[in-house]
């Protein structure tokens, strides 16, 4: 029986999703089934561009549906935590766009509810699934880059004035945008969480979020990983990974990299799919990875992916929370207590 997905909110990062989906020569026994938002006619226009069969005008007629088996959580930021839970209770399983919640009680009270009621959840941590980070780790866990020692990675993007990143309602800050990548790669590379938390940044701006920070992650051994976020300029967004036998590099865009330059100076390839309906974001063809793997999962009966664990989503949480406070940038949700 084909795993049947629901679409939550008709934006750009869902219908690249569901772009990447419906495009890839081969995704298994996977379809696209229905699609809900709160304007019905968005969510109409999507489902006539992208062939979904049924339209829901609100996240709990999808939920309670008998037409879906797992939901893609595309929403702003603040909605996370309510529309996974909604879905989790009515028995859906759920890929969640990054950040899986605002902060560590958020995603550690939705992880607790996916555990009880024994549905799969993940953080939509799409870079996880690319080929060249798979290929990477192989290389890593072959020896070819020695012993691991520090990580260097950039992201910068002049998006400073885009709404979701700059006010703090919607749950803007660079580094709950953007700056997950830099985090999640740190993480991909050491596995452990490091000893050591140090983030220093300019001013906030007037809603009291971030828009430019660095980060050091220290790690057991004096291992390191330099991270640097900005969401005012352009920066060489690549990731580069030093051995004691040498350095890796995933070139630009890292956070979906297409290209990795090995230990060795080669350069390996990993061509993504064409698609005839045009993107939002770059190589948004690899979000197609992270449905498979949901897929895998799902069939398999496992509620989280080792290569997106609870675990992980747990971590990365931890580290968003430590960062924020050191950086000044408080959320309400801040203040509460969740089951």
């Amino acid at each position: 029986m084909a795993l049947r997905w629901g679409i939550v909110t008709a934006g750009k990062i869902s219908h690249d999703f569901v772009n990447a989906l419906h495009t890839y020569p081969n995704v298994g026994d996977q379809v696209v089934s229905a699609i809900a938002a709160r304007d019905k006619g968005r969510a109409a226009e999507f489902a006539k561009l992208h062939n979904i069969p049924k339209v829901f005008d609100s996240y709990e007629a999808l939920a309670v549906s008998k037409d879906i088996d797992v939901v893609y959580i595309g929403a702003l930021n603040p909605s996370h935590y309510e529309l996974t839970k909604i879905f989790l209770e009515n028995g859906k399983h759920v890929l969640c766009e990054k950040p899986l919640c605002l902060n560590l009680k958020q995603t550690q009270s939705l992880i607790n509810l996916a555990r009880a009621k024994n549905l799969f959840l993940m953080e939509a941590v799409w870079s996880r699934f690319s080929p060249a980070y798979i290929s990477l780790e192989e290389d890593i866990a072959a020896g070819k880059l020695g012993d691991i020692e520090y990580v260097e990675v950039n992201f910068g993007v002049p998006i400073l004035n885009v709404d979701r990143l700059k006010q703090k309602e919607l749950g803007g800050s660079a580094l709950m945008d953007i700056g997950i990548y830099v985090l999640q790669f740190a993480q991909y590379i050491f596995k452990d969480a490091p000893t050591k938390v140090t983030a220093v940044g300019e001013e906030l701006n007037e809603f009291g979020v971030d828009l430019v920070s660095t980060i050091v992650l220290e790690y057991t051994g004096g291992r390191r990983a330099v991270l640097n976020i900005n969401a005012k300029r352009k920066l060489w967004n690549k990731a580069t990974v030093y051995g004691t036998k040498g350095r890796a590099t995933l070139e630009e865009p890292f956070h979906f990299p297409t290209n990795l330059v090995r230990v060795d100076g080669k350069i390996s390839n990993f061509p993504l799919t064409k698609s005839p309906i045009p993107y939002y974001f770059e190589n948004s063809q690899g979000l197609v990875f992270e449905a498979i793997e949901v897929a895998r999962c799902i069939k398999n009966g496992l509620i989280e992916s080792p290569r997106m664990s609870h675990n992980e989503s747990l971590v990365l949480a931890k580290l968003e929370d430590t960062i924020r406070a050191q950086l000044g940038v408080h959320y309400d949700v801040d203040d509460q207590e969740f089951p």
